[in-house]
C-alpha cells in the first residue's frame, strides 16, 4: 500500500513526488484506472463537458474575506485601543491570552536558550489552533503577503503568456535549507535573524504601526515574483511554510480526491500554488479510489473551486467513512 503519510512529508521536505507502484495501487483504483483508459468516449465526454463549465469563486473570496478582516483585526485593536487582538501575526494576545506564530517561537527559543512560559502558552495555543485548521492554512488564509503575490500573480501569468518573460522553478528543496540556516543563525547569534527578513511579519507591522523601510523588501520580493519566478517566496523559500505544513501533517481537515468522478484534465494544478501536491490527479497515478492531499497543502480551495466535477473537496478526515 502506497504510505501517504510519508509521501507527504517527503513532498514538504522539497522531494520530487514518487509515483505509486502497481502493487502500491488499490484493486478499486486500479479498477478504475483501467475503465478509463478503456473508455472510448471518454475524450468526447471531457470536451462537452469543458465546454459547460462555470468556475466558482467561493472559496477564494471566503479565504479572502477572512484574511483581510483577520489582518483588520490587528490594525484597529491598535488604533482604536480595543485591545482585542494585540500586537500582530508575529506575537499576539487575543482577549489577552497569548498567541505567537510557531515559526517565531522557534527562532526566539534558539536565540535566547530559554523559553517563558508566555511562550509555551502562545505557542501550544497557536500548534492547536492550526492543527485543527490546516497547518499551512494559515499561509493562504492570514498571511498578507500571500495575498499581495496572489494579486501579483496575474500579472506574471500575462507576461508569460505574452512571451515577455519566462517562468524560472527552484529546487523545493531551498526551503528546508533556509530553515536550518534560519534556525542555526537564531542560535548562534542570538538574534530572530529571519523575522528581520519575514514578508509577513514586515507587512503585518506595516500594516498596524505604519510603513517602515522593510517594504523596500516586499517590493522586491514582489518584483522578483512578476518579472522571474512565480509566488517564489511562498513555493520555494519560505521556512514558515515548512513550520505550518509540518503542524498539517496531523490536522483533520484535508483536501480530499475522489478518483471515481476526475476527467484528469489538469485545471486543478495549473491553478495550485503548490502543484505536487496533487500529483495523484494525473492520469494513472492515484493509489487509491479516495486520496487525501498532502501536507504541503495550503488549503486555500482553488482547486475546490477549479475542479468541474467536484472530485476535488474540503474533508474532515476521517469523518467521510462515518458519514
Amino acid at each position: 500500500m502506497h504510505n501517504r503519510f510519508s509521501e507527504s512529508w517527503r513532498q514538504l521536505l522539497g522531494l520530487v513526488p514518487q509515483r505509486p507502484t502497481p502493487e502500491q495501487q488499490q484493486p478499486e483504483a486500479k479498477t478504475l484506472h483501467r475503465m478509463k483508459r478503456e473508455d472510448p468516449d471518454r475524450v468526447e465526454t471531457l470536451k462537452t463537458h469543458r465546454a459547460n463549465i462555470v468556475r466558482s469563486t467561493k472559496w477564494r473570496n471566503r479565504r479572502w474575506a477572512v484574511l483581510i478582516v483577520t489582518n483588520l483585526l490587528f490594525v484597529l485593536s491598535f488604533w482604536l485601543d480595543i485591545q482585542l487582538l494585540e500586537g500582530s501575526l508575529t506575537a499576539s494576545r487575543f482577549l489577552g491570552f497569548h498567541m505567537i506564530d510557531l515559526n517565531a517561537a522557534l527562532q526566539v527559543a534558539l536565540a535566547h536558550k530559554h523559553i517563558p512560559i508566555n511562550l509555551i502558552i502562545g505557542t501550544v495555543t497557536i500548534f492547536l489552533l492550526w492543527a485543527a485548521l490546516g497547518g499551512r492554512a494559515f499561509c493562504s488564509w492570514v498571511c498578507p503577503y500571500h495575498l499581495l503575490a496572489e494579486w501579483t500573480e496575474h500579472l506574471h501569468l500575462y507576461l508569460v503568456s505574452k512571451k515577455k518573460i519566462r517562468d524560472h522553478a527552484f529546487h523545493r528543496g531551498m526551503r528546508s535549507v533556509l530553515w536550518l540556516l534560519f534556525a542555526i543563525l537564531a542560535f548562534v547569534s542570538g538574534y530572530t535573524v529571519f523575522e528581520t527578513l519575514s514578508p509577513t511579519g514586515i507587512l503585518s507591522r506595516a500594516l498596524i504601526y505604519g510603513p517602515g523601510l522593510g517594504l523596500a523588501w516586499i517590493v522586491l520580493l514582489l518584483l522578483f515574483e512578476i518579472l522571474y519566478s512565480r509566488r517564489a517566496w511562498c513555493r520555494y523559500f519560505c521556512p514558515i511554510g515548512l513550520t505550518y505544513g509540518a503542524v498539517g501533517s496531523i490536522s483533520p481537515l484535508q483536501i480530499g480526491y475522489s478518483l471515481d468522478t476526475c476527467f484528469h484534465e489538469g485545471d486543478c494544478r495549473k491553478v495550485c500554488l503548490v502543484p505536487h501536491v496533487l500529483d495523484c490527479v494525473i492520469k494513472g497515478r492515484a493509489s487509491n479510489t479516495h486520496v487525501n492531499i498532502g501536507a504541503d497543502c495550503t488549503r486555500c480551495g482553488l482547486c475546490v473551486d477549479t475542479c468541474p466535477t467536484g472530485s476535488l473537496r474540503f474533508e474532515m478526515r476521517g469523518l467521510q467513512k462515518m458519514l
